[in-house]
């Protein structure tokens, strides 16, 4: 089984090319304007409409990868709209998407989710923002999930990582092979 995040080997000068080709700033915004200056609604609208371009991005990598055996590809730009089409079963797709007592959790337990990491003149601020942000980046991946049919999992912390993994490794235990379902 081979695991990918699409779309991660993009880099700052693909995003600055594609700027330069549109007319738009070459630069990105500074944390402030980012995290600070904007609601976490036009944040998630800004987030939403540069999925379309990461997909592409994601279809580019996956085009590149040369294997004889399943690839299970994740990552936020790999939403259901774009890859349920591409699907010969919507069941060959996953949504994972974690509840707020779960993000409360990892607020509090894991440091780079407690923390943006940038200094910006309202942390709190600007933390909030980015968690209402991804929040409604969530909610719309599961509405476009169920309407298509495509399976949702809720991650609420009740289920540790392995078994997390099971109930997806289930999801597609009908296109795994026989060994690659008992390893």
């Amino acid at each position: 089984m081979t695991t990918t995040t699409p779309g991660a080997i993009r880099t700052a000068g693909s995003r600055g090319a594609r700027r330069v080709a549109l007319g738009e700033p070459v630069a990105d915004p500074g944390p402030e304007q980012v995290w600070t200056e904007r609601g976490p609604e036009e944040m998630a609208a800004e987030t939403l409409a540069g999925f379309p371009l990461r997909f592409e991005w994601a279809l580019d990598d996956l085009r590149a990868l040369s294997t004889g055996r399943p690839a299970i590809a994740e990552g936020w730009g790999l939403r259901p709209e774009p890859v349920a089409p591409l699907l010969d079963s919507v069941r060959r797709m996953v949504v994972l998407v974690p509840t707020e007592d779960f993000r409360q959790h990892q607020i509090r337990t894991v440091p780079r989710a407690g923390a943006l990491g940038v200094p910006v003149s309202d942390p709190a601020r600007a933390q909030a923002n980015r968690m209402a942000r991804d929040r409604l980046v969530a909610e719309d991946a599961v509405r476009g999930a169920r309407r298509l049919g495509v399976p949702v999992i809720e991650v609420d912390g009740t289920r540790d990582a392995a078994a997390v993994a099971s109930l997806v490794a289930e999801q597609f235990a009908p296109w795994l092979g026989p060994s690659a379902q008992a390893g």
